[in-house]
């Protein structure tokens, strides 16, 4: 393969309802978190451990809009997008990182009457 690959594929629940940012020129960005969760038995004990990973999701215009009047805190939801790392630098002049994932496309799976969208598929 010659080509490279920036894929990212979710399954979770929203941390907060869709945060919006405008701009001039009528573009648009709506931030939310994510949450993916993983259920395993602990061998040697036979306990039930879960973890949950937070996922930083980034939605751009017509998308960001969307997900804005559908998604609320809670709700299940498939992104597929890219990811992307950004660097900035803090009050001290550290270097700090933050991960985002860039999304492309996305699927509401609320239940019907969480999810007035329900199922719907929206490429953003």
């Amino acid at each position: 393969m010659s080509g490279t690959l920036n894929k990212v594929m979710l399954i979770g629940h929203t941390g907060d309802d869709v945060k919006m940012h405008f701009f001039e020129g009528g573009g648009s960005i709506g931030t939310f978190p994510l949450a993916t969760n993983e259920t395993y038995t602990n061998r040697t004990t036979g306990e039930r451990v879960s973890n949950t990973e937070w996922h930083n999701i980034v939605v751009r215009n017509k998308g960001a809009e969307v997900c804005e009047k559908y998604l609320k805190k809670g709700d299940k939801v498939y992104i597929e997008g890219r990811l992307k790392t950004r660097k900035w630098q803090d009050e001290q002049g550290k270097d700090r990182y933050s991960t985002e994932i860039h999304c492309s496309d996305f699927t509401f799976l609320s239940p019907k009457g969480e999810n007035e969208n329900n199922g719907n598929n929206v490429s953003a």
